[in-house]
């Protein structure tokens, strides 16, 4: 299982938008996340610098961005985000990984 932590940043002035889009997550697009690996995902955020860590497990994250990134669903739901984050390119698309270098079991 690996354990993955990202990166990626939202539009300061959108946090209250972003954070009520994820109050009501589309049942699809979380039904896609479990159906293409997803586990334990969770996503916090810095409202003073809109810095967004994203953390997820799963068996192969490469695979399961990969399987993502071919569903409708997520196409849309990347459609509907993109206004909020400060990149060009799609949130997904944006993450910056970090390495893990501690774990506590």
């Amino acid at each position: 299982m690996e354990r993955v932590c990202f990166r990626f940043y939202v539009r300061t002035e959108m946090i209250d938008e972003y954070k009520k889009r994820h109050a009501a997550v589309w049942p699809e697009m979380l039904q896609a996340l479990t159906d293409c690996g997803w586990k334990n995902y969770s996503i916090f955020l810095n409202e003073k610098e809109g810095t967004l860590i994203g953390y997820c497990e799963v068996d192969d994250f490469a695979a399961a961005k990969a399987k993502m990134s071919k569903l409708d669903v997520n196409t849309r739901w990347q459609k509907y985000m993109q206004p909020l984050f400060p990149q060009d390119k799609r949130a997904d698309e944006s993450f910056e990984n970090f390495v893990e270098v501690f774990h506590l079991a």
